[in-house]
C-alpha cells in the first residue's frame, strides 16, 4: 500500500524547515563516499543526517564527507552519533553550528555502546538545553509515550523513537507505544532506527508517523541503490523526478 497524493504533496514542517520528502536518509555504513552519493541520490531525500565528530566525517583517505553532499540540494541535519552523555552531544551540536550555521539538528545521546539504546535522562537534559539556545531538536527516543512527552515539553520540535534498536533491521517491533505517541503528540513524528526493509516504512506511515529515517536498511543492502528506490517508492505513490 502507497500514500495518497494528498499526502506526498503536503511538506512536512519541521521546525522552521518545510520538507517535500517523507524519507530522511543517513549517510553512514555506506562502502565509499561514491556509493552514498548515489544512493541519496535515489532516494529522492531532500535531508541527511550527518554525524558531526571529526572521525565520522573523514574517510580512510581523508576525505571529507561534506565534499560530496550537495549542500543546495540537501538539508544537513547534523547528528550527535557516538555521544554517550550531555556534555558531549552539547559541544558536538554547538560547533556544528558554528561549523554550518545549523540549527536544525538531530539529538541521540547513546545509553551503552552494545544496544545503542538512547539515554533518556540524559537526552531530555539536553534537548532543555539546546531549545533554550535556539536549536531546534529533534530527538532520537525510546518508544516510551511518557518520555517522548516529556520530550515535546522540553522543546523538541520532532520527536524520533526507535522502531528496533539501531541497525538491527527487525523493523517496529511495538505498534502500540507508536500510536500511543502519535494520539499525545502535534509534533512530527519520525520513526527512527530498526528499519529493517521499504515496506516497514509504509506500516510506519499507517500508524501514523509523519517520516521514516534510514540508514543502516540503505547503506547494507546488497544494492544500495535499488533499496534506496525502493525506500523512495514505500514513502510516496511515485517516484519523484530526480532530474
Amino acid at each position: 500500500m502507497t500514500l495518497s497524493q494528498e499526502f506526498q504533496n503536503k511538506p512536512l514542517q519541521v521546525g522552521t524547515h518545510s520538507l517535500s520528502s517523507r524519507l530522511i536518509a543517513g549517510t553512514g555504513k555506506y562502502a565509499d563516499y561514491e556509493q552514498m552519493a548515489e544512493a541519496l541520490d535515489a532516494s529522492g531525500t531532500d535531508v541527511v543526517t550527518v554525524a558531526v565528530r571529526r572521525e565520522r566525517l573523514i574517510d580512510s583517505e581523508g576525505r571529507n564527507l561534506l565534499d560530496f553532499l550537495d549542500v543546495g540540494r540537501y538539508t544537513i541535519l547534523p547528528n550527535t552519533a557516538g555521544c554517550f552523555n550531555s556534555i558531549d552531544a552539547l559541544r558536538t551540536l554547538r560547533l556544528a553550528r558554528e561549523i554550518g550555521g545549523w540549527k536544525l539538528v538531530k539529538l541521540e545521546i547513546l545509553g551503552d555502546k552494545k544496544t545503542l539504546l538512547p539515554d533518556m535522562i540524559e537526552t531530555i537534559k539536553s534537548t532543555e538545553v539546546l531549545s533554550k539556545e535556539g536549536f531546534q531538536v529533534m530527538v532520537y527516543c525510546n518508544d516510551d509515550p511518557l518520555m517522548a512527552k516529556r520530550l515535546e515539553n522540553a522543546g523538541a520540535c520532532a520527536i524520533m523513537p526507535l522502531a528496533a534498536p539501531i541497525g538491527s533491521g527487525l523493523g517496529i517491533q511495538n505498534k502500540t507505544n507508536i500510536k500511543i505517541i502519535r494520539s499525545q503528540t502535534k509534533l512530527p513524528l519520525v520513526v527512527d532506527a530498526g528499519i529493517g526493509q521499504a515496506s516497514d516504512a509504509t506500516i510506519a506511515m499507517e500508524l501514523g508517523c509523519d517520516a521514516v529515517l534510514i540508514n543502516t536498511a540503505i547503506a547494507k543492502a546488497k544494492k544500495p541503490f535499488e533499496m534506496a528506490e525502493a525506500c523512495l517508492l514505500y514513502t510516496s505513490p511515485s517516484p519523484r523526478d530526480r532530474g
